[in-house]
């Protein structure tokens, strides 16, 4: 899965995309600074494995992961090709979540492309680029099937339906993720469009150091812009986290977020919010070759979480032996949980939950 940082050119995307996966992308004081996206695989932090890790003493230890990826920036008349606009929007078609990030600071030695800090102009601007993309590529589709649906064909008739609901939403400048669909018509109609503003999105706030725990203005407008649009805000100072990013020991790091009334590093919300959007959770297998978290998507059943470690695991799937973290950590080990009566066998109606630690029982 893949989140794409995306926003205006210098607000500090490349740099944020160093603190998180440590990835040195260029990042400098003009302009298309990144012009190929860059690719990191970001761990995402979990205390539960480290407990996990603890009580079991295994030769390894694999966390979950997410793929952010840093898109060059966008200017006005991207969907037109402006500025990078063509590879831009097709760089942002291709991830699965939207981090936006945002300039809420203000700094005379940091260029802004439009003369003047205003983040809610900034992401209008944005905005305004994917709307017409998205608006682009549902006319197409619209003019596609409209002959099929004028011959009396009932299904193609209900897309156009739910096509003209996207263009009107699209046409007064909001975003598709704000459109109410039922069920039926986003997994029939909208889904498959993979429009970019219906991609869940999480608006980055990069503020400066005096910011960094409550936020400013800024942040405050732009959490009353986006309060219908189910999209999350995140609160982040990128030039401290670059700083500590920097430093070497945990102990260094621990004490600079200390001084700054931090608990720990925003980039490590940021990848477990970012893990959210994506609607992912994590199981976990433990033995004494490994402690590994594994990423699915929200709903999965226990063949389709077996499957992600192997397709024949899928395949062959007789049982889930399931324990849950909670029951994991306050016995202290498998055997105490067994004999606690407290290891549940789960078929393949099961739903895996959130910290199941999990053994699999298969036959091919």
């Amino acid at each position: 899965m893949k989140a794409g940082i995306v926003g205006l050119p210098n607000v500090g995307k490349s740099t944020l995309f160093n603190c998180l996966s440590n990835a040195k992308a260029q990042s400098a004081n003009f302009p298309f600074c990144t012009i190929e996206p860059n690719i990191g695989v970001v761990n995402v932090p979990d205390q539960r494995l480290d407990v996990l890790a603890d009580l079991v003493q295994p030769e390894k230890i694999i966390p979950a992961t997410v793929e952010i990826v840093d898109i060059a920036g966008l200017v006005k008349g991207a969907s037109k090709g402006e500025g990078l606009g063509n590879q831009f929007l097709g760089n942002i078609r291709e991830t699965d979540a939207i981090l936006h990030v945002l300039r809420c600071f203000e700094d005379d030695n940091i260029v802004h492309v439009d003369g003047s800090v205003d983040p809610l102009r900034d992401k209008e601007t944005i905005d305004i680029e994917l709307q017409l993309k998205d608006l682009e590529s549902t006319e197409k589709r619209r003019e596609k099937i409209l002959r099929a649906a004028k011959t009396g064909n009932k299904e193609a008739q209900k897309e156009v339906v739910v096509l003209d609901q996207i263009i009107s939403a699209l046409e007064a400048a909001k975003n598709v993720r704000s459109v109410d669909f039922s069920e039926d018509d986003r997994i029939n109609y909208v889904n498959g469009l993979q429009l970019i503003t219906d991609k869940p999105v999480m608006y980055v706030c990069n503020v400066s150091e005096d910011a960094a725990v409550n936020g400013n203005d800024f942040v405050n407008q732009i959490r009353a812009a986006v309060a219908q649009e189910n999209a999350e805000v995140l609160v982040l100072a990128v030039s401290i986290e670059a700083d500590i990013n920097e430093l070497d020991s945990y102990e260094e790091r621990q004490l600079f977020l200390e001084d700054l009334g931090l608990s720990e590093p925003g980039s490590a919300k940021l990848i477990r919010s970012a893990y959210r959007l994506l609607s992912l959770q994590t199981y976990f297998t433990a033995g004494e070759k490994e402690v590994r978290a594994w990423t699915i998507l929200k709903g999965a059943t226990a063949p389709q979480a077996a499957g992600v470690i192997h397709t024949d695991f899928e395949k062959g799937f007789i049982r889930a032996e399931v324990i849950s973290f909670e029951d994991y950590q306050t016995l202290g080990s498998e055997q105490k949980v067994k004999e606690a009566g407290k290891m549940r066998v789960e078929g393949k109606e099961y739903i895996v939950q959130d910290g199941d630690v999990m053994h699999f029982r298969f036959n091919v």
